[in-house]
């Protein structure tokens, strides 16, 4: 097939999220192919990205955050990912918190292995107007929440909210399961 280290560039994006090997060895022949237009400028942009870019010491965010224009509320989120989708919806103008993952006992993480104590220090710094808990639907994003919750309410004298759950956009109810259903009607508001 080829060298090692065309072996070894495949591997590495087969490792990525959403790649097999076979989706992975045409990204490296189309690279390859195409040697001074892709392959190099994405080498170049992964080396400057690993040199460059880390997370904020305050939000968890990659890079800085410039909160200057944002409203004084605090979206508490597992991972960048999130925050990035709910960024993509375009309706949320506060601050974030990225707390790297959610308890979970099964997986052994624990309080202290989460941004938990940072997020707490900054809330007693300075409270904001509001805790939007936007933790995913899961055994673990429950207990995350119901957990951070509490340590909120015992630092700061704060509203705390959790992101609404239910029927989605263009879902038929038909399909939705039974937990779904519940949390929506339980979670209805007057039309």
């Amino acid at each position: 097939m080829g060298g090692p280290e065309l072996e070894n560039l495949i591997n590495h994006f087969a490792k990525l999220p959403g790649l097999g090997p076979r989706s992975a060895r045409r990204i490296v022949l189309k690279l390859l192919r195409e040697r001074e237009t892709r392959l190099l400028p994405l080498a170049e942009a992964i080396r400057a990205a690993a040199q460059t870019v880390r997370n904020c010491s305050v939000c968890g965010n990659l890079d800085s955050c410039d909160n200057s224009g944002r409203e004084s509320r605090i979206c508490v989120v597992e991972t960048v990912a999130d925050l990035w989708a709910l960024e993509r919806a375009l309706i949320y103008r506060g601050a974030y918190h990225v707390l790297g993952g959610s308890l979970s006992a099964l997986a052994g993480r624990g309080p202290e292995d989460l941004a938990i104590a940072s997020l707490l220090a900054r809330i007693a710094a300075a409270p904001p107007e509001e805790i939007i808990l936007a933790m995913p639907a899961t055994v673990d994003g429950a207990a995350t929440g119901h957990y951070l919750a509490e340590k909120i309410k015992s630092v700061a004298d704060i509203p705390i909210s959790r992101l609404a759950q239910g029927v989605p956009m263009g879902g038929a109810l038909e399909v939705l399961d039974e937990g779904t259903l519940a949390t929506a009607l339980r979670a209805r508001r007057l039309a």
